[in-house]
């Protein structure tokens, strides 16, 4: 039995550093939901609340039935649009507000993971002038990753301090 068609509304775009490649998840989506019979509306989201606001409200199809979250990094994956989408009522894909602000924030998710039983790699926080400095707090192999950014291609992997002078701090 097919599902039932839905009005979605795909968010997409975004002001953070990824808002390229939610362009590109984000239409991927959409092609996806209207492939499988749902009627889509593209939403490239930016800074102003009241217009987007307006624009999921004011969609073709109306009021959207969900919204699904293409965002990526800062303002999408971090709590902020969930908590905005929870004060206009509105359903959405993926975690809620407290889950995504914990999960973005690398650190404080190691903590809950850990508190949890989960087991984690060994790790530390290092400032800027650490890095700078190249002073690290654990042995190598490690991976450098800025504590509240998403991307995978943020990370610098050092094996040994030769692969450390690549880094640009």
């Amino acid at each position: 039995m097919a599902p039932t068609p839905q009005k979605v509304a795909v968010l997409m775009g975004g002001w953070s550093s990824e808002r390229e490649v939610s362009l590109v998840s984000g239409k991927a989506v959409a092609g996806a939901l209207r492939e499988l019979g749902h009627e889509v509306a593209e939403i490239d989201v930016n800074k102003d609340l009241l217009a987007l606001a307006n624009q999921i409200l004011s969609a073709p199809f109306g009021k959207p039935d969900i919204l699904f979250n293409a965002l990526h990094g800062r303002g999408g994956e971090d709590g902020t649009l969930q908590g905005f989408l929870e004060i206009l009522g509105l359903p959405y894909t993926h975690s809620g507000v407290l889950a995504s602000a914990i999960a973005m924030d690398k650190p404080l998710m190691k903590t809950v993971a850990s508190a949890a039983g989960v087991r984690c790699a060994q790790g530390g926080l290092v400032s800027k002038q650490e890095v700078a400095a190249r002073s690290f707090p654990i042995p190598y192999p490690f991976v450098i990753k800025q504590p509240m950014k998403a991307p995978a291609w943020a990370c610098f992997w050092s094996r040994t301090k030769v692969t450390l002078r690549r880094l640009k701090p």
